[in-house]
């Protein structure tokens, strides 16, 4: 009898590692929420990110422009596990300024500065 509960109780655990392991993987591709100043003279109306491995800017991820001395909270929602992106912002004046390979997960914030 105990034979038989510690075989059920090992396939159970069986079937359950590889739930386990693709729950694991989802639970870490997790938004990333950074925040963005604007402190230049010119109105923040368009911004970018993407993977510093990929090639294409994909889409405008502002919700609303950011004024001169304003802030926002970002939300990278990808759905990847990377910290390191390529930004891009576009302001009203016409400029647009381009970093790339920047830890947003370390930085925690960026300021576009003069």
């Amino acid at each position: 009898m105990a034979l038989l509960t510690i075989r059920n109780l090992l396939t159970a655990v069986l079937f359950t590692l590889p739930t386990f392991a693709v729950g694991v993987q989802a639970a870490q591709a997790e938004d990333l929420v950074f925040t963005l100043y604007n402190k230049t003279s010119s109105t923040l109306t368009q911004f970018y990110v993407e993977p510093t491995s990929s090639s294409t800017w994909g889409e405008n991820i502002l919700s609303e422009n950011i004024a001169p001395g304003e802030s926002a909270a970002v939300t990278i929602a990808d759905g990847k596990t990377t910290c390191k992106y390529g930004i891009r912002g576009q302001f009203k004046d016409g400029a647009v300024v381009e970093r790339d390979s920047l830890n947003l997960c370390e930085l925690g914030s960026y300021t576009y500065t003069e």
